[in-house]
């Protein structure tokens, strides 16, 4: 590590602790008036999205904040307006679905994928009934998630231990991704530079990819002792946060190349199975095996962390999402329902 890679470490421990005080100190604080969020509150449940018959294993925000894009294992793709109902819905092609994504720009086309190792592209603005506008073949094992990178591309991963950058319009591949040894389960892209993203896998790395290099990833990252099954990045792109089988989740400093704080609970004896930051990345969310959506103040560390949870569900949370407007979560689970948080 260089001279000037320690201080800024240095400088980001002073800047955690100082912050951390504040929150200690603070005379009258608690859990529901520390984090100055949008509504300065513990989430409560707002809405419940019923319309799957199956178990969900996939959500995803639209880029206006407007909408969200499911699917579940009883063969469908939903979208729902998230103040109101179901809008549209279609086949996603396979009976086990694993993945799916909205377009950021235009939210004008969603993207799925599953156990027929093929993802599937639709677009939103052809009717109440969706049908598949693109098939982009080329893995040779499930697909465990996606997420578009522009208008005219799409990142995937699957259990062939491969990420996939595709053009959409030609429905060909433009570059793999290969240097995990297990299966790739997340990718997450760099909120300020699309063409940067990290891959979480079950050989327990998470990598940093640019998608105009080809060849091995930019950075690893080790720590987890078990499959990391989720990735997602802080809002300003300089930290990756992590979920894992081994019941914790990590940040990761781009900068330095290291995990520089662990989250975990004697409560938590199950995986983590999504992760997702708050606007201001203020809290972690982590969706777990236990029917509970476990947070925490990522400025809290070792003994004095703060950490709650959200209750309602009654089977295995498989996924979740924080809005980009940053006004909502999303969770998602076995039970076949999804339900808004505020």
């Amino acid at each position: 590590m260089t001279a000037k890679s320690r201080a800024q470490v240095e400088a980001l421990k002073l800047a955690i602790e100082s912050e951390r005080q504040r929150v200690k100190t603070a005379s009258g604080t608690t859990l529901r008036h520390a984090f100055k969020e949008p509504g300065s509150t513990i989430p409560q449940e707002q809405r419940l999205l019923e319309g799957h018959l199956g178990k969900i294993y996939a959500l995803h925000w639209s880029g206006n904040g407007h909408n969200i894009v499911s699917a579940s294992q009883d063969g469908k793709i939903i979208i729902w307006n998230s103040q109101t109902t179901k809008l549209y819905s279609g086949p996603a092609h396979s009976s086990w679905v694993m993945t799916c994504a909205f377009e950021q720009q235009r939210n004008e086309m969603v993207a799925c994928g599953g156990l027929n190792n093929l993802c599937y592209i639709y677009r939103t603005d052809h009717g109440q009934v969706m049908r598949a506008m693109s098939e982009l073949a080329g893995h040779d094992a499930y697909l465990s998630c996606c997420r578009f990178v522009d208008e005219c591309s799409i990142l995937t991963t699957s259990g062939d231990s491969v990420s996939i950058l595709w053009d959409i319009e030609q429905d060909e591949s433009i570059m793999r991704f290969v240097d995990h040894t297990g299966d790739v389960m997340s990718v997450a892209l760099d909120p300020n530079s699309p063409r940067l993203f990290v891959t979480g896998s079950c050989d327990s790395t998470a990598k940093l990819w640019d998608s105009r290099v080809p060849g091995l990833p930019l950075m690893t990252f080790t720590g987890h002792d078990s499959d990391i099954n989720s990735v997602a990045f802080f809002p300003d792109g300089k930290t990756v946060g992590t979920g894992s089988d081994d019941s914790t989740c990590r940040i990761f400093d781009l900068r330095c190349s290291m995990s520089i704080n662990i989250f975990r609970s004697e409560k938590i004896v199950c995986g983590i199975t999504s992760v997702d930051f708050s606007r201001s990345g203020r809290i972690l969310f982590a969706g777990c095996g236990d029917f509970q959506t476990h947070c925490w103040d990522v400025t809290s560390i070792g003994q004095l962390q703060q950490h709650w949870t959200l209750t309602g569900h009654s089977n295995r949370i498989s996924c979740l999402g924080v809005s980009p407007t940053g006004e909502a979560l999303c969770t998602g689970s076995w039970d076949t329902l999804l339900k808004v948080w505020c």
